[in-house]
């Protein structure tokens, strides 16, 4: 869990900038300063700019520092990077202190080579992550229980007036602690990059896909507000939705259980064999295909996630399919051969 580190003094405003202010500008200084930013970022960074008075002096002294030049990102980044993996397994507050250090330009330069392949830095600047296939319990100091689904990455701040968990990647279940340590208890937010959702009492999934992220409430109810300002919702017991920068939509159902992965197993009922496939995808590496003439495969059971071979394995017997590796990434799932 990460400590958080004193807000930065605007001296000549007079203004205090909290860390979470200069992290966004930065960010959007990577944005802004690498590649071709399209209207829609543009409009959105403008958005940013006027939604408080803070992310003006923030960009101030962020937005007006030069971009490391192109030529310059793979050694200074790489070189950026390798400092602050030396610090990746100290405590999260000197680590957050140390990077801060690092010079502006060299984070900038580190971000924008990194942008490649941006898992590397969102792994290095989070609390805890997941690889492919893990899966992770966290027990936090206010009560909440995490369980990280493979693949996942979090950022976690429980120092403040508020708790609040920034889901940067993947999927995560959420049960929120009573924060019976605190004086009085605190509201429980989470971040995602499309917006966030504020816990009322509950145990919730939030599940990150490319444009939108989907959220099953299982106990409670969960308010969540567009990242772009548009209605917000609140979700209830037994009901899912999707958040994106501008709305809240109704989500169907799935045809298993959106926590079974915090049991191991994906659970259900007449699930497509195309559906299931996809989502055992997501525990290993490499792709699996599914035949169009197999894929309306109706299939019903407990599937166990930690080895993902068995499982298509078990598929084999019991449903008229065949499996064949092509290599050890590639499985095809495709009509049953005849002897």
């Amino acid at each position: 869990m990460r400590q958080q580190a004193p807000p930065v003094v605007d001296v000549a405003a007079g203004r205090r900038l909290p860390e979470a202010v200069i992290d966004a500008a930065i960010i959007w200084g990577v944005k802004l300063n690498y590649g071709e930013p399209t209207p829609q970022t543009q409009a959105r960074f403008q958005r940013w700019l006027e939604a408080d008075p803070l992310h003006p002096l923030a960009w101030s002294r962020i937005g007006t520092i030069k971009p490391v030049a192109a030529s310059g990102l793979p050694t200074l980044g790489h070189a950026t990077l390798a400092a602050a993996e030396r610090l990746h397994q100290d405590h999260g507050q000197q680590r957050r202190r140390t990077l801060k250090g690092l010079s502006l330009a060299a984070l900038l330069g580190l971000l924008g080579w990194q942008l490649r392949d941006e898992l590397a830095w969102q792994r290095l600047l989070s609390d805890a992550s997941t690889g492919v296939g893990e899966r992770r319990m966290l027990r936090l100091g206010d009560g909440t229980v995490l369980v990280l689904n493979t693949d996942s990455v979090v950022s976690i701040d429980l120092s403040g007036e508020r708790r609040t968990i920034t889901l940067c990647r993947g999927e995560m279940l959420v049960t929120t602690g009573s924060d019976s340590a605190a004086a009085s208890k605190r509201p429980f937010w989470v971040f995602t990059p499309f917006g966030k959702m504020q816990a009322l009492g509950t145990r919730f999934v939030v599940r990150l896909e490319s444009t939108r992220a989907r959220i099953s409430v299982q106990q409670g109810a969960v308010a969540l507000h567009p990242a772009d300002g548009g209605t917000s919702s609140i979700v209830y017991s037994n009901q899912s939705s999707w958040l994106d920068d501008a709305s809240v939509q109704p989500a169907p159902h799935l045809p298993f259980a959106e926590d079974g992965f915090s049991d191991g197993v994906i659970a259900g009922q007449q699930i497509r064999l195309d559906a299931l496939l996809r989502e055992l995808a997501r525990y290993r590496r490499g792709y699996i295909y599914c035949d169009p003439a197999v894929a309306g495969l109706s299939v019903s059971g407990v599937f166990h996630l930690d080895d993902t071979d068995r499982t298509l394995q078990f598929l084999l017997q019991t449903q008229p399919v065949s499996v064949t590796y092509r290599t050890r990434f590639w499985v095809t799932v495709g009509p049953q051969k005849n002897s």
